[in-house]
């Protein structure tokens, strides 16, 4: 089975400036996956235009099948080395997974890229290149289930510095950290957002120097199937229900009638929770063999607006309301397939109600589309 390759980034821009001078820049294609995490000379818009003219120019050469030492000589004779500090311009940290698990590093100026499986990190060899007067890092070395790779810059790095520790957080102990933790975080954001955490407790709310972090983790794809609605032709009840029943992974059902359907068909209760029925969300219910059963329009409608509005998976997973519990679910699935039924529901034709009721077909769509700009692979049958 193939593997999921998994990437988070977050960054955190040092006190008094709007924008990061770090960039990390990620290209998730059928070839491979490239992560560039670069860090711009200083901090501010200066750092920022430098930093993500790095990271872009590296990403989309790379994504064209150029060699290293174009994008390296591309990139010197872009940004030249600071006469004043003789120093580059903006650092960066390479990384290209493809879908066999081997993996390609390279490193120039950045602290070292932390790689490990599960809790145990790996010293990869690297072996230096020199490139357009640039001194490289190389490595290859190959990623399998539960290894990962964490990039940070030098905010991550010196955290503390002068505080907590007098020489910083340190590549040792960052290293430390990581291999203690890691395992305990189900996605890659979710380690990313731990580190920025830990930096800013470290530098006491007065980010020093802008902090940014990168994780990939090789994970098995997790697969959610979705059933809205009920079919047109109601001779297609078995069929719809065949689909949700066969894909592996999770499955939920959304629509009272659907959920009524579902439990006729495999003769089993459907019981409603109705301490589910927070914030003005229709109560969840609970059928044997179904992941979860929620409400149908007024439930995706609220879990649309939670997704527009960027909530993560940590602030909705302990919610007992529906929409938050599919939201959950949508975001921590990685393969999306939603069976929609076409069947008209008379509760949804009357002109008092919302014009929202009447715009399934609309939801679903935007639904995808919120869903396929967070990376995620979904599919859509209609019945």
């Amino acid at each position: 089975m193939a593997l999921k390759i998994d990437v988070g980034r977050a960054l955190i821009p040092k006190k008094g400036e709007e924008l990061p001078g770090d960039t990390v820049e990620v290209d998730d294609s059928q070839s491979s996956t490239v992560v560039v995490l670069s860090d711009g000379l200083g901090s501010g818009v200066k750092a920022n235009i430098l930093s993500s003219l790095t990271a872009k120019m590296t990403v989309g050469m790379l994504k064209y099948g150029c060699d290293l030492s174009e994008v390296i000589e591309a990139l010197a004779d872009t940004l030249p080395i600071c006469e004043v500090r003789n120093i580059a311009y903006s650092t960066f940290t390479i990384l290209q997974v493809f879908p066999d698990g081997t993996a390609y590093l390279a490193e120039y100026d950045n602290p070292r890229a932390i790689i490990g499986q599960e809790r145990t990190v790996i010293d990869v060899p690297r072996k230096t290149r020199v490139i357009s007067g640039r001194k490289i890092n190389e490595a290859h070395f190959r990623l399998d289930e539960r290894s990962w790779v964490v990039l940070v810059s030098d905010g991550v790095i010196h955290a503390g510095i002068g505080g907590i520790w007098n020489l910083g957080w340190t590549h040792e102990r960052v290293q430390n950290y990581i291999s203690r933790v890691i395992t305990t975080f189900q996605d890659a954001q979710d380690m990313c957002d731990d580190l920025c955490h830990v930096c800013q407790r470290l530098y006491a709310g007065e980010i020093g120097d802008d902090v940014s972090v990168a994780t990939v983790m090789v994970r098995k794809p997790r697969y959610l199937t979705l059933m809205i609605g009920l079919p047109k032709d109601k001779s297609r009840d078995k069929e719809i229900l065949s689909h949700l029943l066969a894909r592996e992974g999770k499955r939920a059902v959304a629509g009272g009638s659907t959920s009524q359907m579902v439990a006729r068909e495999l003769g089993r209760e459907l019981k409603v929770n109705l301490g589910s029925m927070i914030d003005n969300v229709p109560p969840t219910a609970y059928i044997e063999g179904i992941d979860l059963v929620v409400e149908g329009t007024l439930t995706i409608e609220r879990t649309l607006k939670y997704l527009r509005e960027g909530r993560k998976k940590v602030s909705l997973m302990y919610k007992p309301d529906g929409a938050s519990r599919l939201c959950s679910a949508l975001l921590e699935a990685d393969d999306i397939h939603i069976l929609m039924g076409s069947a008209v529901n008379p509760a949804h034709q009357s002109p008092d109600l919302p014009e929202t009721l009447q715009l399934k077909s609309r939801m679903v769509e935007d639904l995808s589309k919120i869903l396929v700009e967070q990376g995620k692979n979904v599919s859509v049958t209609r019945f």
